[in-house]
Order: structure tokens, then sequence, then C-alpha cells
């Protein structure tokens, strides 16, 4: 098997006593059965990747959760510093104002690239193939 890292020792087949249909049967059940292999190859790394892929989403799930909670403490420091010289309500007023501010333009900023990419058709994919289909005609009538 080329390019795996399961190996398998074919044991050579001697041909004498053996007709052709014979050997070209033995030949399709071991291409078969090495065809077989590889799927299940392919299977096994593909489910450890997944396992991989789940638990680093898991770490960047609790990563936001982390961000989500350093975010609130910056706001509280923010609301505290303003508070040594504004009223303690004028300095939440104002960082709640700002983060809001934030807000609105990262939606705005999150509603445009959301437009671009609706409909989520290949539009470029689907003219390629519409030419492709043109000179494969074009062809077909010389």
């Amino acid at each position: 098997m080329i390019g795996s890292a399961h190996h398998r020792t074919v044991e050579p087949v001697g041909t004498a006593g053996q007709s052709v249909g014979e050997l070209v049967k033995q030949a399709s059940e071991q291409l078969s059965e090495l065809v077989r292999d590889e799927l299940r190859l392919a299977q096994a790394e593909l489910a450890a990747k997944g396992k991989r892929a789940r638990i680093g989403g898991g770490m960047f799930g609790v990563a936001a959760v982390f961000g989500l909670i350093a975010l609130g403490a910056l706001a509280a420091a923010a609301i505290a510093a303003l508070s040594l010289v504004l009223p303690v309500w004028a300095a939440a007023l104002i960082v709640a104002g700002g983060l809001l501010a934030a807000a609105g333009i990262l939606a705005l900023a999150g509603k445009k690239e959301m437009g671009r990419a609706m409909p989520p058709t290949p539009e470029q994919a689907i003219g390629s193939v519409k030419a492709d289909v043109h000179e494969i005609k074009e062809r077909a009538h010389r």
C-alpha cells in the first residue's frame, strides 16, 4: 500500500497449475481486500482527527468564555478608573455606551460581510463550469 502506515505482505502466487481465470480472480480478491483495508485505515484516521477537532473546538469555547470574563473585568476596571473623577453611575454609563458603540460597529461590519457571502453559491465555479461547457460545445460543432 503506497503512502500508508499499514503494511501487508503479499504472498507470491505460483502460476504453475493455475489458469488465467484463477489468477485474475485471485488478483481481484487481493485488490478488493487492499481497498477495504485502505478504507478502514482512512476511517480510523478520520475518527482520530475528528476527536482532536472536537477537543480543539471545546478549547476554543472555553477560551471564548474566559475572553468574555476578561472583557467584563476590563469594563469594571475602566468604570473604577473613571469613578475617580466622576460619579460611579456616570463612569458606568460611559463605559456601557462605549461597549454598545463597539458592538454596533461590529454588528454592521458582520452584516456587510454576511451580505457578501449570500447567496451561498460558488459563483466562480459555476461560471467556470459554464465556460467549460460552452468550450466543449464549440469544439463539438467544429
